[in-house]
């Protein structure tokens, strides 16, 4: 006898004509950084299998630009980045989004989203996703870090999957008592648009930018934020350019840390606005520096693997996954010393970076784009056709979905 779940499988086939086409409502806070881009590369990806996709986010920021150049519809979900007295107001106003656009499956994305959306789920009992892009108790400080972890170990009976886009994500939420449905599906980078960049490309890039041919030139892309850790890096510059006192640095992002980082001035440090499209910046670049505090997979680790640049980031899950030996080298969190000398290492032997830089090309294939969007395309249709006799997982272990379609 088949499953009950095999037969809403099948019923979901039958709707659709043979070829499963789901409604899917995508929720995010943020609506910048590498969870908007991830978000806008998911949407596009599904509205191109000819599902039914829309994305509720708050006004401003990148994403719902992201959505008008993909023909993707924006939901306005005015949502404050950290939880507070109006959270409950934000899930009621989700929860009439969700009502009003009917989807088979809702895929909340980061910690706010899934706050307020597994807090509307539980009158309207549509399937939901909840990926955490970081868990939420990793930026938490004070009492905050218990209250977080209490929820999310609560919130996920609420889920149907749990997308984790790194190992290290997936351990930590096991770790810390989240029993779950998780689902491992690692972030992704395009390779036909992050490409390995030759020392033509290199001084091409250089040219554009308008930055010197031959200095010396880290870089570190992403939101100027305490997560991410630019003030260690910009502590660390002062021993950098103690030996190599015509390196650059520049720090590619906004941010609320601006300000502060640009209050004391350091010899050689640029400061640039965000950019949409990285590229010549790490083309530019011969060394990429990553100093997060905490991480899921950043995108930006990845895109500096395509484009053929070594890796300088925090022992942390999420970046110790992308920067194995070969491909660059991991420091303490928290210690500019370390970072100074293993940035100093490379600038100062390019040939160092260079063998680098051409292992950090290969290993990018294994974090192939249309990989992850296979596999989330298969965790979602799971979602869809098979949420009313889901049990909860009795297994311990996890594994990265394979698609059965």
């Amino acid at each position: 006898m088949p499953e009950c779940g095999d037969l809403a499988f099948a019923a979901g086939v039958a709707r659709h004509g043979g070829a499963p086409a789901i409604r899917v409502l995508h929720v995010s806070q943020p609506n910048v950084g590498g969870v908007a881009v991830y978000v806008g590369q998911v949407v596009g990806d599904q509205r191109e299998r000819g599902w039914d996709v829309a994305v509720a986010c708050p006004a401003g920021g990148a994403l719902p630009g992201q959505c008008a150049a993909a023909g993707v519809p924006w939901l306005d979900w005015p949502a404050g980045r950290a939880p507070g007295p109006r959270t409950l107001l934000e899930s009621l106003s989700l929860r009439r989004l969700v009502k009003d656009f009917g989807p088979d499956v809702v895929h909340l994305h980061s910690a706010k989203a899934g706050l307020a959306g597994r807090l509307a789920r539980r009158p309207h009992g549509t399937p939901t996703i909840f990926q955490p892009h970081g868990w939420s108790w990793l930026a938490a400080t004070g009492g905050q870090v218990a209250a977080s972890r209490g929820w999310e170990r609560v919130a996920a009976r609420w889920s149907d999957a749990l997308v984790c886009v790194g190992v290290g994500e997936l351990r930590e939420g096991m770790r810390e008592g989240v029993r779950g449905p998780y689902r491992l599906v690692r972030n992704g980078v395009d390779r036909r648009r992050f490409r390995p960049a030759d020392g033509t490309a290199r001084l091409g890039a250089r040219a554009r930018l308008g930055l010197p041919a031959a200095a010396p030139l880290a870089v570190c892309v992403g939101r100027l934020t305490r997560q991410k850790g630019q003030d260690v890096l910009v502590a660390a510059w002062l021993g950098v350019i103690e030996r190599c006192p015509s390196a650059r640095l520049a720090i590619v992002g906004d941010g609320e840390d601006l300000d502060v980082l640009r209050r004391e001035p350091v010899a050689g440090v640029l400061f640039v606005p965000a950019v949409r499209d990285p590229r010549d910046w790490l083309a530019a670049a011969d060394v990429v520096v990553l100093p997060s505090r905490w991480e899921g997979l950043p995108l930006t680790a990845l895109e500096a693997l395509a484009t053929g640049r070594p890796i300088i980031g925090t022992d942390i899950p999420g970046i110790a996954e992308v920067v194995r030996p070969g491909v660059g080298a991991l420091v303490p969190v928290d210690d500019p010393a370390a970072l100074a000398d293993e940035i100093v290492l490379r600038l100062l032997a390019p040939e160092i970076a260079e063998k680098e830089g051409r292992e950090a090309a290969a290993a990018s294939a294994a974090y192939d784009l249309s990989r992850t969007m296979a596999l989330l395309a298969a965790v979602t249709r799971e979602c869809a056709f098979r949420p009313a006799c889901r049990k909860p997982p009795k297994q311990k272990e996890w594994t990265e979905w394979k698609s059965p379609f």
